[in-house]
Parts: structure tokens; C-alpha cells; sequence
């Protein structure tokens, strides 16, 4: 482990308070999913535990094994939404894997035969594209 700690002013964790908006498609005592702004393909989703942790090397494994199932309906949804051929589910663990955002969180990103994945560019999606991709996967969820 790093041995970093836990900053509580990291991105997903001010989301989880309100302090900014996101495109929110599931909620539940101990987890939120939500649109990531800046998609690698339609649909792309982030599933944060509620509970403080960096990472999943330091996440309490009760939380850690409530956020996997929450991962899989997600994961299921979107793959229904988007009528995708199927699924990749990434995590990262510290800068050198790529970690960005020091909140544990999963990729949902549905993905469709030879469509490569977008780069994480920086470019945010049109917040009407995020919007109408959440209703879709809220739809999905409900029936």
C-alpha cells in the first residue's frame, strides 16, 4: 500500500455530498452510480462506495464486496441499455495503475464488437447526452 490517506475533498466524494452534480442512475444505503462526464464509450458509468477509501487496497472488504454487487446489476443494466456484446469493469489502484480520482470506484463501460474504447481525454460529454444515457440505464434497472 501507498500509505497515503484519504482525502476527503477528492471529486467522487464531494459528488456523494451534493457538493457537485452528476448524472445519478442508482442509489442505495452504501453506494451511487453515476454518469462518467467524460466517457470512453456510451454509456460508461462509475460505481462509488459511499464509505471512505482510496482504493480497493485499503476499502473494508463488507464494503468492498456490497460495491461488486452493485457493479453487476450496473453492469447488467447497461449492457441491456446500450445493447451492448458486453461489459468491461476496470479498476485502478494508485497513480502508477492509473488511478486518477483517490475514491474507490469501478468502470461500467459497455462496449459493442470492434469499437475500440475513447481515451480518458478530458473532453466532457454534452450534459443532454449524459442525461438521456442515465435514463436509459435507470429504465433498464426498473423493468
Amino acid at each position: 500500500m501507498s500509505g497515503q490517506s484519504y482525502d476527503d475533498n477528492n471529486i467522487f466524494a464531494k459528488i456523494l455530498r451534493g457538493e457537485i452534480p452528476a448524472h445519478r442512475v442508482y442509489e442505495d444505503d452504501h453506494t451511487v452510480a453515476f454518469m462518467d462526464v467524460m466517457p470512453q464509450a456510451p454509456g460508461h458509468l462509475l460505481v462509488v462506495p459511499k464509505s471512505p477509501s482510496r482504493n480497493m487496497l485499503d476499502a473494508d472488504p463488507a464494503v468492498l464486496a456490497n460495491t461488486v454487487q452493485v457493479v453487476q446489476k450496473l453492469a447488467r443494466a447497461a449492457q441491456e441499455a446500450f445493447e451492448a456484446d458486453g461489459i468491461t469493469i476496470m479498476q485502478f489502484n494508485e497513480p502508477a495503475a492509473g488511478q486518477t480520482v483517490f475514491h474507490l470506484h469501478f468502470h461500467v463501460v459497455p462496449r459493442h464488437e470492434g469499437q475500440p474504447l475513447k481515451p480518458h481525454s478530458g473532453q466532457m460529454e454534452d450534459g443532454e447526452i449524459l442525461k438521456a444515457n442515465a435514463e436509459k440505464v435507470r429504465t433498464a434497472l426498473a423493468g
